[in-house]
């Protein structure tokens, strides 16, 4: 009950002093370029990366990533942008 009051609290904030949600809530901001680019903010780290796959762990839970030809160009603390061809994007909440 108290998680759900904080939430609350933190949605009102967030509309009444016009902030984006992504900043207040801490959750990942996607953004993508057809398949091919996909940039990622936000997140809690890298968990899997090969040339097929992506895994990071966001706050709830994990987003992962699928496809092929990956490439990692930028790796910032909460920042990523991946090249390749993008096929499947997944929320998994473990």
């Amino acid at each position: 009950m108290l998680k759900k009051l904080g939430q609350n609290i933190k949605n009102w904030v967030s509309n009444k002093m016009d902030l984006p949600p992504d900043v207040l809530l801490e959750l990942p901001r996607i953004t993508m370029i057809g398949q091919l680019h996909i940039y990622i903010e936000n997140h809690r780290g890298l968990l899997v990366y090969s040339d097929k796959e992506l895994r990071l762990l966001l706050k709830n839970g994990q987003l992962l990533i699928k496809g092929k030809d990956f490439v990692l160009k930028t790796m910032l603390p909460e920042e990523i942008l991946l090249e390749g061809v993008i096929e499947h994007v997944y929320f998994v909440n473990e």
